[in-house]
């Protein structure tokens, strides 16, 4: 179900040192058999505790160190394997709690240091070595069945001077006392880590910490008014913890933020302060599996940057398939669009759209010179619900890994409690469409391909707008390439996805990728004499033997035709090669009919010579009732979803 709140870690790897006879031997052996050794070897052999019986379900290994049967050279290779290494001292013996600070902890510094210098390449990365990915450590008091006191003040002191050590326990090999405890702080300090979550030195949370935590809130913050209320409370505690908050507990949990953080409760809601509060003190009281749980949960892996498994899961797409937002991707996209529609308008204004992806890194695109270019937008230059879906739409069939990793960001995973791969519709292969006579996909390609001046720029602009006249003379002067909208197909919604391609000069070889698409639209202008060659050698060339459907289209008809310098004229060339006649189009008409018959081309690539239907246009009609009876249930479906916000265009 979605599910990522366990560590990556597969193992734990424990190791103890210390100086000779302080214990480290006796307690592996008393953890192993539960009874103090009466022989003890100079060292342990290594043992490996099976996931089973450990309190975090992770094999773990324990190793243990002889200085007198090994050398420092081993111990380096030791403790560069190990995960966490835990210091031994006695409490009855001052001079190995001195040897702590004064030996060990230098010493484990220098080793993992050494490994990560000679592991850097440049100066930049030595220095940064120098600085260490320090090893968790974990200090460990043997033998406190031998004093009636304790030694933990001497040990915080130690804990304040080095960053590196995660917790500290008085235990005895003897007696078995903290026996259990001391190993499962140990691996507590490698699945659960502190010094990535909190700064001892000052009691906060690490700047990385507190914008993950910063991220969390807003996602959980459904009805976007800073504040998480009992119902986004208890729905962010089902989906980190499997289990609902009781309303006594709730009570409690408030109450204790209020009397530690006056503004961290409002209006009996959780603020953003009170919710970074209560992690700093279930960090301070130890419990930091709760702050990991819910890091890992929102994607987090052990460095609070979000996991590549989390962001992009695999995702299967067989040659001739294409992808779409399922019905549940673009309901999320609708509820996050009409959270951050703070004025309800049905619009995103720059602000809000700035605000809706605060949770992500950047935005997956420019607001002022991408977004609004290539969908529709209402009269203020602002991004509707209808425009919203298309970019969207854009975007997973150009580049639906980005599709996945921005959906992460917004908190799919965690509102819809499932993979990303739930919100991605695979279509089936093309060859299949063309076998069944008739195409399953919602979203088609549409290239449009001229020289230059001829107005191809104009016609793929003019999709998006109402009124395509107020585009006769506009200078484009933002590079966008791609143009997208939504088209009635026999009574069904379908997105038109018109891409410019950039022909710089006449005798440019086309790539494949500027080929292949749903249906070609072959511009020329119908003005200038010398336009149509270009049209008439790029069909020969890459169409005339292809299975893509073309459209040849005459810009600017409402100047006056010339004929074309050309072995055929336009409507002779689609008679030979059996192609629908020209289509003429000027944007000063008006008529959108153009884009209407470029996604039912596409809907029906089977019927490639479009021209041979002149004289029976009952066939196509036929086959587009067919094609609604067929895909009536989705439609249906589709045309509920968008009963959410207008269509402005």
């Amino acid at each position: 179900m979605g599910q990522y709140t366990v560590s990556t870690r597969k193992n734990v790897r424990i190791l103890l040192v210390g100086d000779a006879g302080v214990g480290k031997t006796s307690l592996i052996l008393s953890l192993v058999s539960e009874e103090y050794p009466e022989e003890v070897p100079p060292r342990a052999e290594e043992i490996t505790i099976p996931a089973n019986v450990t309190p975090e379900q992770v094999p773990t290994s324990i190793v243990d160190f002889s200085s007198v049967e090994q050398t420092e050279e081993t111990l380096g290779l030791e403790i560069n394997k190990a995960h966490v290494v835990c210091i031994v001292y006695s409490v009855d013996d001052d001079d190995s709690l001195d040897r702590i600070t004064s030996h060990w902890l230098p010493l484990i510094r220098s080793k993992c240091n050494a490994t990560l210098e000679g592991d850097a390449e440049t100066e930049a990365e030595t220095e940064a070595a120098g600085e260490g990915l320090r090893k968790p450590i974990v200090l460990v008091g043997n033998k406190i069945d031998l004093i009636d006191y304790s030694t933990m003040d001497s040990v915080l002191a130690i804990m304040e001077d080095f960053p590196e050590i995660e917790s500290c326990v008085e235990c005895s090999a003897k007696t078995l006392h903290n026996i259990s405890e001391m190993f499962y702080y140990a691996q507590k300090a490698v699945l659960h880590p502190t010094s990535p979550l909190y700064i001892m030195e000052d009691q906060e949370l690490t700047p990385a910490c507190k914008k993950s935590l910063v991220r969390i809130f807003k996602i959980c913050d459904t009805d976007g008014d800073n504040l998480l209320n009992d119902y986004e409370l208890n729905l962010f505690q089902r989906r980190c913890f499997n289990t609902p908050l009781q309303p006594q507990i709730l009570d409690e949990v408030k109450a204790v933020i209020q009397k530690n953080v006056p503004d961290g409760i409002y209006n009996d809601a959780v603020t953003l302060k009170g919710f970074l509060f209560l992690h700093c003190l279930f960090i301070q009281r130890g419990r930091n599996e709760t702050t990991w749980a819910v890091l890992r949960r929102f994607g987090y892996n052990d460095q609070l940057e979000m996991c590549q498994e989390y962001l992009r899961p695999p995702l299967k797409i067989p040659p001739g398939s294409s992808t779409e937002l399922s019905h549940r991707g673009q309901k999320f996209l609708i509820s996050v669009f009409e959270r951050y529609d703070r004025d309800c308008d049905g619009a995103l204004s720059p602000e809000e759209h700035k605000m809706l992806f605060s949770v992500c890194p950047s935005s997956p695109w420019s607001y002022s010179t991408d977004i609004r270019k290539s969908c529709p937008i209402n009269d203020k230059g602002w991004v509707t619900l209808h425009g919203w879906l298309c970019r969207w739409t854009l975007m997973t069939l150009i580049d639906v890994v980005k599709t996945m990793e921005y959906l992460a960001y917004l908190g799919f995973n965690v509102h819809e409690n499932d993979s990303l791969l739930a919100a991605i519709h695979v279509t089936r292969e093309r060859r299949i469409d063309l076998a069944k006579r008739q195409s399953s996909r919602s979203v088609y390609k549409c290239h449009v391909i001229g020289p230059n001046g001829s107005g191809k720029t104009g016609l793929c602009r003019g999709f998006l707008v109402d009124e395509m006249q107020k585009l006769i003379g506009k200078e484009f002067k933002t590079n966008v390439v791609h143009c997208i909208n939504s088209v009635q197909v026999y009574g069904q919604e379908k997105h038109l996805i018109l891409r410019d391609i950039d022909v710089r000069h006449a005798l440019d070889p086309l790539q494949p990728q500027e080929v292949n698409c749903d249906v070609a639209c072959l511009v020329y202008d119908s003005s200038n004499p010398r336009s149509f060659e270009y049209v008439a050698r790029i069909y020969i060339k890459y169409y005339a033997e292809s299975k893509i459907p073309v459209m040849i289209v005459g810009t600017k008809c409402d100047m006056d035709e010339r004929r074309q310098d050309y072995l055929m004229q336009p409507a002779e060339f689609c008679a030979k090669y059996k192609l629908l006649p020209p289509h003429l189009f000027s944007l000063r008409t008006n008529k959108k009919e153009l884009y209407t018959k470029l996604a039912t081309m596409a809907a029906f690539p089977h019927l490639r010579h479009f021209g041979l239907l002149t004289e029976d246009s009952k066939l196509l009609w036929k086959a587009g009732l067919g094609l609604a009876a067929a895909t009536m249930l989705g439609f249906i479906v589709l045309k509920t979803l968008s009963a959410a916000g207008s269509h402005s265009r």
